[in-house]
Protein backbone atom coordinates (compact mmCIF):
# COMPACT_ATOMS: atom_id res chain seq x y z
CA UNK A 1 0.00 0.00 0.00
CA UNK A 2 1.20 3.60 -0.65
CA UNK A 3 1.24 4.41 2.99
CA UNK A 4 4.13 1.58 3.05
CA UNK A 5 6.25 3.27 0.71
CA UNK A 6 6.69 6.42 3.22
CA UNK A 7 8.22 4.51 6.11
CA UNK A 8 12.18 4.87 5.17
CA UNK A 9 13.54 1.16 5.17
CA UNK A 10 15.87 1.42 8.68
CA UNK A 11 12.59 2.41 10.79
CA UNK A 12 11.18 -0.93 12.35
CA UNK A 13 7.35 -1.53 12.93
CA UNK A 14 7.00 -4.01 15.32
CA UNK A 15 3.60 -5.56 13.95
CA UNK A 16 0.87 -5.26 11.69
CA UNK A 17 -1.45 -3.82 14.27
CA UNK A 18 0.97 -1.00 14.61
CA UNK A 19 1.22 -0.26 11.42
CA UNK A 20 -2.61 -0.06 10.51
CA UNK A 21 -2.57 2.11 13.60
CA UNK A 22 0.22 4.14 12.55
CA UNK A 23 -1.64 4.70 8.75
CA UNK A 24 -4.90 5.44 10.35
CA UNK A 25 -3.05 8.32 12.39
CA UNK A 26 -1.55 8.97 9.39
CA UNK A 27 1.68 8.81 11.80
CA UNK A 28 5.00 8.57 9.98
CA UNK A 29 7.80 7.45 12.41
CA UNK A 30 10.31 9.90 11.16
CA UNK A 31 10.91 12.50 8.79
CA UNK A 32 9.78 15.98 8.37
CA UNK A 33 5.93 14.35 7.86
CA UNK A 34 5.70 12.52 10.96
CA UNK A 35 3.71 14.62 12.79
CA UNK A 36 0.51 15.31 11.13
CA UNK A 37 -0.32 18.32 13.39
CA UNK A 38 3.23 19.85 13.49
CA UNK A 39 1.91 22.61 11.51
CA UNK A 40 -1.15 23.91 14.00
CA UNK A 41 -0.49 27.18 15.11
CA UNK A 42 -4.01 27.88 16.83
CA UNK A 43 -7.13 26.45 18.02
CA UNK A 44 -8.51 28.40 14.15
CA UNK A 45 -6.15 26.25 12.34
CA UNK A 46 -7.92 22.92 13.16
CA UNK A 47 -9.26 21.27 10.33
CA UNK A 48 -11.99 18.16 10.54
CA UNK A 49 -10.11 14.95 9.95
CA UNK A 50 -7.13 15.40 11.39
CA UNK A 51 -7.92 12.31 13.88
CA UNK A 52 -9.21 8.90 12.62
CA UNK A 53 -12.65 8.41 11.93
CA UNK A 54 -13.32 5.39 14.21
CA UNK A 55 -17.23 5.49 14.31
CA UNK A 56 -18.02 3.17 11.47
CA UNK A 57 -20.27 0.70 13.43
CA UNK A 58 -18.24 -1.96 11.12
CA UNK A 59 -14.84 -1.86 12.71
CA UNK A 60 -16.62 -3.36 15.81
CA UNK A 61 -19.22 -6.31 14.51
CA UNK A 62 -18.89 -8.89 16.18
CA UNK A 63 -16.73 -7.54 19.13
CA UNK A 64 -19.89 -9.08 21.69
CA UNK A 65 -19.87 -12.39 20.29
CA UNK A 66 -15.77 -12.27 20.81
CA UNK A 67 -16.33 -11.12 24.42
CA UNK A 68 -18.96 -13.66 25.23
CA UNK A 69 -16.78 -16.48 23.63
CA UNK A 70 -13.73 -15.55 25.58
CA UNK A 71 -16.27 -15.41 28.86
CA UNK A 72 -17.04 -19.19 28.06
CA UNK A 73 -13.91 -20.23 28.10
CA UNK A 74 -13.38 -18.52 31.75
CA UNK A 75 -11.50 -15.93 30.91
CA UNK A 76 -11.13 -12.26 31.62
CA UNK A 77 -11.43 -10.05 29.24
CA UNK A 78 -9.69 -6.78 28.80
CA UNK A 79 -9.92 -3.77 25.89
CA UNK A 80 -7.89 -1.35 24.42
CA UNK A 81 -9.52 1.94 22.62
CA UNK A 82 -7.34 2.66 19.44
CA UNK A 83 -4.65 5.06 20.37
CA UNK A 84 -1.71 6.35 18.77
CA UNK A 85 0.75 4.99 21.64
CA UNK A 86 -1.49 6.16 24.66
CA UNK A 87 -4.81 7.76 24.65
CA UNK A 88 -3.77 11.28 25.53
CA UNK A 89 0.09 12.27 26.06
CA UNK A 90 1.78 10.41 23.48
CA UNK A 91 -1.15 10.30 20.85
CA UNK A 92 -0.74 14.33 21.39
CA UNK A 93 2.69 14.24 21.35
CA UNK A 94 3.06 11.97 18.68
CA UNK A 95 0.49 14.24 15.92
CA UNK A 96 1.99 17.18 17.16
CA UNK A 97 5.80 16.41 18.02
CA UNK A 98 7.31 15.67 21.50
CA UNK A 99 9.34 19.17 21.17
CA UNK A 100 6.40 21.35 20.17
CA UNK A 101 3.69 19.88 22.48
CA UNK A 102 6.06 20.06 25.53
CA UNK A 103 6.53 23.71 24.72
CA UNK A 104 2.84 23.94 23.69
CA UNK A 105 1.79 23.41 27.57
CA UNK A 106 3.64 26.06 28.51
CA UNK A 107 3.22 28.59 25.51
CA UNK A 108 0.13 27.43 23.97
CA UNK A 109 -2.15 26.37 26.50
CA UNK A 110 -5.40 26.54 24.67
CA UNK A 111 -4.56 24.24 21.81
CA UNK A 112 -3.25 21.74 24.32
CA UNK A 113 -6.54 21.79 25.72
CA UNK A 114 -7.76 21.60 22.24
CA UNK A 115 -6.31 19.17 21.10
CA UNK A 116 -6.42 16.89 23.95
CA UNK A 117 -10.20 17.81 24.19
CA UNK A 118 -10.98 15.78 20.84
CA UNK A 119 -8.78 13.36 21.68
CA UNK A 120 -10.76 12.82 25.01
CA UNK A 121 -13.93 12.98 22.77
CA UNK A 122 -12.32 10.00 21.10
CA UNK A 123 -11.01 7.92 23.53
CA UNK A 124 -14.54 8.41 25.32
CA UNK A 125 -16.53 7.19 22.93
CA UNK A 126 -14.29 3.88 21.98
CA UNK A 127 -14.24 3.10 25.57
CA UNK A 128 -18.17 3.32 26.21
CA UNK A 129 -18.49 0.79 22.72
CA UNK A 130 -15.44 -1.85 24.84
CA UNK A 131 -17.24 -1.59 28.12
CA UNK A 132 -20.83 -1.95 26.49
CA UNK A 133 -19.01 -5.04 24.30
CA UNK A 134 -18.56 -6.53 28.09
CA UNK A 135 -15.02 -6.74 28.27
CA UNK A 136 -13.68 -6.67 32.20
CA UNK A 137 -11.05 -4.10 32.15
CA UNK A 138 -10.87 -1.07 30.02
CA UNK A 139 -6.89 -0.54 28.95
CA UNK A 140 -5.51 2.76 29.42
CA UNK A 141 -1.92 4.07 29.34
CA UNK A 142 0.33 6.94 28.52
CA UNK A 143 3.93 6.77 29.08
CA UNK A 144 4.02 10.20 30.98
CA UNK A 145 7.50 9.37 33.27
CA UNK A 146 11.11 7.91 33.08
CA UNK A 147 12.65 6.12 35.99
CA UNK A 148 13.65 9.40 37.55
CA UNK A 149 10.32 11.10 37.44
CA UNK A 150 7.46 12.41 36.23
CA UNK A 151 8.18 14.34 32.01
CA UNK A 152 6.52 17.13 33.61
CA UNK A 153 5.05 18.37 36.98
CA UNK A 154 2.52 16.99 38.91
CA UNK A 155 0.40 20.32 38.39
CA UNK A 156 0.56 20.62 34.74
CA UNK A 157 -0.56 16.69 34.60
CA UNK A 158 -3.46 17.84 37.09
CA UNK A 159 -4.30 20.63 34.92
CA UNK A 160 -4.75 18.90 31.26
CA UNK A 161 -4.23 15.16 31.58
CA UNK A 162 -6.59 14.28 35.16
CA UNK A 163 -9.87 15.87 34.12
CA UNK A 164 -9.78 13.94 30.84
CA UNK A 165 -8.82 11.06 32.13
CA UNK A 166 -11.83 11.37 34.58
CA UNK A 167 -14.22 11.89 31.63
CA UNK A 168 -12.70 9.10 29.89
CA UNK A 169 -13.04 6.49 33.06
CA UNK A 170 -16.59 7.89 33.73
CA UNK A 171 -18.00 7.75 30.21
CA UNK A 172 -16.97 4.05 30.31
CA UNK A 173 -17.89 3.23 33.74
CA UNK A 174 -21.26 4.67 32.95
CA UNK A 175 -22.14 1.59 30.37
CA UNK A 176 -20.76 -0.88 32.66
CA UNK A 177 -20.27 0.03 36.41
CA UNK A 178 -18.43 -2.55 37.84
CA UNK A 179 -16.07 -2.08 34.79
CA UNK A 180 -12.19 -2.18 36.29
CA UNK A 181 -9.69 0.37 35.08
CA UNK A 182 -6.22 -0.21 33.85
CA UNK A 183 -3.42 2.45 33.86
CA UNK A 184 0.10 2.02 32.32
CA UNK A 185 2.95 4.18 32.28
CA UNK A 186 6.97 3.61 32.03
CA UNK A 187 8.92 5.21 34.43
CA UNK A 188 8.42 6.55 37.96
CA UNK A 189 5.00 7.61 38.29
CA UNK A 190 4.53 7.40 41.67
CA UNK A 191 3.51 11.36 42.07
CA UNK A 192 -0.04 10.55 40.20
CA UNK A 193 -1.15 7.46 42.15
CA UNK A 194 -3.57 9.47 44.49
CA UNK A 195 -4.62 10.84 41.24
CA UNK A 196 -5.24 8.23 39.60
CA UNK A 197 -6.82 6.19 42.27
CA UNK A 198 -9.56 9.18 42.58
CA UNK A 199 -10.24 9.76 39.36
CA UNK A 200 -11.51 5.59 39.50
CA UNK A 201 -7.99 3.31 38.35
CA UNK A 202 -8.10 0.17 40.11
CA UNK A 203 -4.59 -1.38 38.64
CA UNK A 204 -1.62 -0.07 37.55
CA UNK A 205 1.50 -1.21 35.10
CA UNK A 206 4.10 -1.99 35.13
CA UNK A 207 5.56 -0.94 38.44
CA UNK A 208 8.60 -1.07 37.39
CA UNK A 209 11.48 -2.47 40.60
CA UNK A 210 14.27 -0.12 39.46
CA UNK A 211 11.73 3.09 39.51
CA UNK A 212 9.13 2.31 42.00
CA UNK A 213 8.57 1.04 45.24
CA UNK A 214 5.95 -1.65 44.98
CA UNK A 215 6.21 -2.46 48.93
CA UNK A 216 5.61 0.98 49.85
CA UNK A 217 2.78 1.59 47.20
CA UNK A 218 1.11 -1.19 48.88
CA UNK A 219 1.94 0.37 52.10
CA UNK A 220 0.44 3.42 51.04
CA UNK A 221 -2.66 2.29 49.45
CA UNK A 222 -3.63 -1.10 50.21
CA UNK A 223 -6.46 -2.67 48.76
CA UNK A 224 -7.29 0.29 47.15
CA UNK A 225 -5.21 -0.30 43.97
CA UNK A 226 -3.85 -3.60 42.37
CA UNK A 227 -0.19 -3.92 41.07
CA UNK A 228 0.59 -5.63 37.79
CA UNK A 229 3.85 -6.55 37.18
CA UNK A 230 6.83 -6.10 39.59
CA UNK A 231 9.04 -8.04 38.61
CA UNK A 232 12.60 -7.71 37.20
CA UNK A 233 14.58 -4.93 35.48
CA UNK A 234 15.14 -4.15 31.73
CA UNK A 235 18.37 -5.42 32.75
CA UNK A 236 18.22 -8.27 35.25
CA UNK A 237 15.73 -10.43 32.51
CA UNK A 238 18.19 -10.46 30.45
CA UNK A 239 21.50 -10.39 32.03
CA UNK A 240 20.62 -11.82 35.39
CA UNK A 241 20.71 -15.16 36.82
CA UNK A 242 17.78 -17.05 37.22
CA UNK A 243 18.64 -17.43 41.11
CA UNK A 244 17.85 -13.44 41.06
CA UNK A 245 14.38 -13.52 39.70
CA UNK A 246 13.35 -15.89 42.05
CA UNK A 247 14.91 -14.38 44.88
CA UNK A 248 12.71 -11.20 43.60
CA UNK A 249 9.30 -13.35 43.36
CA UNK A 250 9.68 -14.31 46.99
CA UNK A 251 10.67 -10.71 48.18
CA UNK A 252 7.81 -9.83 46.31
CA UNK A 253 4.81 -12.07 47.63
CA UNK A 254 6.62 -11.66 51.17
CA UNK A 255 6.12 -7.83 50.93
CA UNK A 256 3.24 -7.15 48.81
CA UNK A 257 0.83 -10.13 49.29
CA UNK A 258 -0.77 -12.25 47.23
CA UNK A 259 -4.24 -10.12 47.29
CA UNK A 260 -4.43 -7.42 44.42
CA UNK A 261 -0.92 -8.29 42.36
CA UNK A 262 -0.74 -9.67 39.49
CA UNK A 263 2.70 -10.96 39.22
CA UNK A 264 3.93 -10.44 36.04
CA UNK A 265 7.26 -8.81 34.32
CA UNK A 266 7.81 -5.42 34.53
CA UNK A 267 9.43 -5.57 30.75
CA UNK A 268 8.98 -6.98 27.74
CA UNK A 269 11.21 -10.20 27.47
CA UNK A 270 12.46 -9.99 23.94
CA UNK A 271 16.00 -10.90 24.49
CA UNK A 272 15.45 -12.82 27.87
CA UNK A 273 16.80 -16.40 27.86
CA UNK A 274 14.46 -19.15 28.28
CA UNK A 275 15.99 -20.28 31.82
CA UNK A 276 14.96 -17.03 33.40
CA UNK A 277 11.56 -17.02 32.20
CA UNK A 278 11.42 -20.32 33.86
CA UNK A 279 12.64 -19.29 36.84
CA UNK A 280 10.24 -16.77 37.48
CA UNK A 281 7.24 -19.22 36.22
CA UNK A 282 8.48 -21.86 38.28
CA UNK A 283 8.99 -19.61 41.56
CA UNK A 284 5.47 -17.75 40.87
CA UNK A 285 3.75 -21.48 41.66
CA UNK A 286 6.24 -22.12 44.44
CA UNK A 287 6.03 -19.15 46.30
CA UNK A 288 2.54 -17.92 44.99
Amino acid sequence: MAYLETIPPDVHVGNPAQLRTYQEWDYHPAGTSAHPLGGLRSVADWARGLLPDLSDARRYSGLSDRVRRLHERGLAVAGSPPHLGGELFESAWRLRGFERFMKDLVKQPDLVEFILDQLTALVSENGTVLARAGVDVLLLDDDVAECSGLLFSPTMWRRFFKPRLARIVEAARAASSDLLIFYHSDGNFTALLSDLVEVGVDVVNPVAPDCMDAAAIRRTFGGRLALWGTVGTAVGWDLGAPSQLRGEVRRRLETIGKSGLLLSPAYDLDFTPRENVAAFVEAAHEFG
